[in-house]
């Protein structure tokens, strides 16, 4: 991780901040322009091109992508007793959470006859991304099945990448069954957006994308949204910062710094704190529990695009986070609930020592599809809210459009707009209010 000394009195100036909390670079337009050309395939060819680079990029030949029944028994009976209870207590979890979310239906009256109310309805069908590749996120599932359920969407339409043998993770298909998702495909990548953007032969047409993916899953649905095709946000390789005082445990936050560099080698962590010794504590832990870690190759290469901050004090790294606007954000400080009321910016929030990222990526109830890359100025994460739209509605009585309707014909004829007056007038025409109005 690359250390840099903010205490010297750096001039804030936008042109420095865009240096230093850059992230990782990738080449946009040829990216872009690969993405572009297999959703045009997909769109013109269907099926055939989905096994096209299925074989390309998953190594794998399928006649069929839906998960049969029998494949769905079959991978209950491998996944192992306790890991069907964890996935059942983190879904429990993550339903309570979600739950809670549900709006309350209320009618509420503006003027005496004028009624307005706005009514929940649930996205009709739904596709939901789960990633696969190095680390098959079964977890995933419960975040984009789970609220999907509660919203009620009436169809759930699942892709994920299958391993070489031609199959899903077996713990990806058990959480599939928890969560309610009746359809499965093992289709991955920028094909599956595709097949799920356009519907193939085999993969329905959906209203809305769901998922997080890598650079390549992010690109394909920021392109489809530009044809119509809603998405949840854009929603790209992982990020963590943490914010630590002197009263931190550095080997704690090694851990969580290490925790997202292994999702992949474009993952990028922060750490902002005001100690040098801190900073050094942080980094020897950080090799040492690094020989450890399965995925040491990675983590290592994501923490070379990583960074410390050290600054001056609370005031700047709250400025610096809100600037950065991160995924996630851990507060490990003594006043960790006070300094959460100044997060303007951050997909989720995790406060004190002993509440590690880990555990909302999993189990805590929170949801995990957050967004990336900056998006958190402007995006919220994965909710019950993200399955729905949301209808306004109004009901006038005659005496309500009579309470209303100077309002109403005044505003148009300021406008220049006079049907919409007139709408109101010849509805009020014969109108011969109560003495009382």
């Amino acid at each position: 991780m690359k250390v840099f000394d903010l205490r010297s009195g750096i001039e804030w100036t936008d042109g420095n901040w865009n240096k230093l909390l850059v992230r990782p670079a990738y080449e946009g337009s040829s990216l872009e322009t690969s993405v572009a050309s297999i959703l045009k395939e997909v769109k013109e060819k269907g099926d055939q091109a989905v096994r096209h680079y299925s074989r390309k990029f998953d190594n794998v030949s399928l006649e069929k992508f839906e998960v049969s029944s029998r494949e769905m028994e079959e991978a209950e009976e491998l996944v192992p007793a306790e890991l069907k209870a964890a996935i059942q207590q983190a879904s429990a979890n993550i339903g309570l959470f979600h739950k809670k979310q549900v709006e309350e239906f209320r009618v509420i009256e503006t003027m005496p006859g004028v009624q307005c109310w706005r009514k929940m309805v649930p996205i009709q069908k739904v596709g939901l991304y789960v990633p696969g590749g190095t680390a098959p996120l079964f977890s995933t599932v419960l975040m984009l099945g789970i609220p999907a359920r509660i919203a009620g969407c009436r169809e759930m339409i699942m892709c994920s990448p299958p391993g070489k043998d031609g199959r899903l993770q077996p713990a990806i298909l058990f959480a599939a069954k928890v969560s309610g998702i009746s359809r499965i495909f093992k289709v991955g990548g920028v094909q599956a957006i595709a097949a799920l953007a356009y519907g193939t032969e085999s993969i329905p047409k959906v209203n809305k994308i769901f998922g997080p993916g890598n650079q390549y899953v992010t690109s394909a649905k920021k392109l489809v949204q530009m044809e119509g095709i809603a998405i949840d946000m854009p929603a790209g390789p992982s990020e963590l910062a943490v914010y630590a005082d002197q009263s931190a445990n550095p080997a704690f936050l090694a851990a969580d710094l290490l925790s997202q560099a292994e999702h992949g080698i474009d993952s990028q962590v922060l750490l902002v704190c005001c100690s040098d010794l801190l900073a050094s504590q942080v980094l020897l832990e950080i090799e040492q529990q690094a020989k450890n870690l399965a995925r040491k190759k990675i983590a290592g290469e994501a923490l070379e695009n990583s960074k410390i901050f050290l600054v001056s004090g609370e005031e700047e790294a709250m400025k610096l986070l809100n600037e950065y606007a991160p995924e996630h954000l851990i507060l490990a400080c003594e006043n960790a609930e006070e300094l959460a009321g100044r997060v303007e910016n951050a997909g989720s929030v995790f406060l004190g020592y002993y509440s590690p990222e880990s555990a909302g990526d999993y189990a805590t109830g929170t949801n995990h599809t957050l967004p990336t890359n900056g998006y958190a100025k402007a995006f919220s994460g994965v909710s019950v809210d993200s399955f729905v739209k949301k209808i306004t509605f109004q009901k006038l009585s005659r005496e309500g459009l009579h309470r209303i309707g100077k309002t109403v014909r005044l505003m148009a004829e300021a406008e220049g707009l006079g049907g919409h007056a007139h709408a109101v007038t010849v509805r009020l025409k014969d109108y011969s209010p109560f003495p009382e109005d």
